[in-house]
């Protein structure tokens, strides 16, 4: 039984592009303009999420930007001992630009290019589609730095953070996690992103079928639960590789999985970064059950 191997193959195949890197241009080009009041707040512009990591199904419309300011960073230092968040505290100087000031600048920059179709949304401020422009999400972001005990000081892990609209912090590390999937991709000779592809267009049927709940299962989180599965499983076709990976996951300890950029568990309750057990647990059970009885 099982999925035929002829829908797996449409299901690998990546989405639209053009239109996508051109609406990426449009979104750069408005938060690149010189006459910006960040203009000189050492900031870059750049994509993230399934367009960024060549994993978009034609069923995804968002095109993912972050615009990251490295004039404000915020920071973990729980992994320091006493003598190193000493040294660390008497380094430090506060920024005196703030991420309400930064944010609301922003904000103010894409409503002047795109009007009311840009609104501040709980993470990104979100642009709707319009004509040939894909709608967009913009995370607001700034530097982080996660440090770690260095041979002589503080050493840290650079990623980037934002804060929603009920304050909470969330970190993750997008070029670390960009760079990871291109080496597992390349690890099991090219298997892994058609596989994210066809597991994500499994969650599209899911959702479109009432299954499970829209934003349950956010393509973040497939591309870091396939990532956990050992190089071997992938191979031969899409639907034995379907099976020896699931069958894998079924198996293994969840509770150890990492994001693709090994900063951040996978799957843990209570977590902004990371994804609900439940949604997770309920994610693996619906695939299940969708190749099972597929037909």
């Amino acid at each position: 039984m099982g999925i035929p191997e002829s829908q797996l193959d449409t299901w690998s195949h990546q989405g639209a592009v053009k239109q996508s890197c051109d609406t990426y241009d449009t979104v750069k080009r408005c938060l690149e303009a010189n006459d910006t009041k960040y203009a000189d707040k050492s900031c870059k512009v750049f994509l993230q999420g399934s367009y960024g990591n060549d994993t978009n199904i034609y069923a995804e419309s968002d095109v993912d930007v972050v615009i990251r300011t490295d004039s404000i960073y915020y920071y973990d230092t729980s992994a320091l001992t006493p003598q190193e968040l000493q040294t660390f505290n008497t380094s430090f100087t506060a920024a005196t630009f703030t991420y309400a000031e930064y944010k609301s600048q922003v904000v103010q920059v894409l409503q002047k290019c795109f009007g009311q179709d840009a609104k501040p949304g709980e993470r990104a401020v979100k642009i709707k589609a319009n004509g040939n422009r894909r709608s967009s999400d913009v995370i607001v972001a700034t530097e982080f730095r996660r440090y770690y005990s260095g041979l002589f000081v503080p050493l840290y892990v650079p990623g980037i953070c934002f804060f929603t609209s009920t304050g909470t912090r969330i970190a993750n590390y997008p070029k670390q996690h960009s760079a990871n999937l291109t080496t597992k991709h390349q690890d099991t000779n090219q298997w892994f992103k058609p596989m994210v592809r066809i597991l994500k267009n499994m969650r599209s049927k899911l959702v479109n079928d009432g299954v499970l709940p829209v934003g349950s299962a956010p393509s973040y989180f497939i591309e870091g639960l396939l990532y956990n599965v050992p190089n071997d499983k992938f191979g031969t076709s899409y639907g034995d590789t379907f099976v020896a990976a699931v069958n894998w996951i079924l198996a293994a300890d969840r509770t150890k999985f990492v994001t693709p950029s090994g900063q951040h568990y996978l799957a843990r309750d209570g977590a902004p970064e990371c994804w609900p057990c439940s949604n997770c647990n309920s994610f693996i059970d619906e695939i299940v059950k969708l190749w099972n009885n597929w037909g």
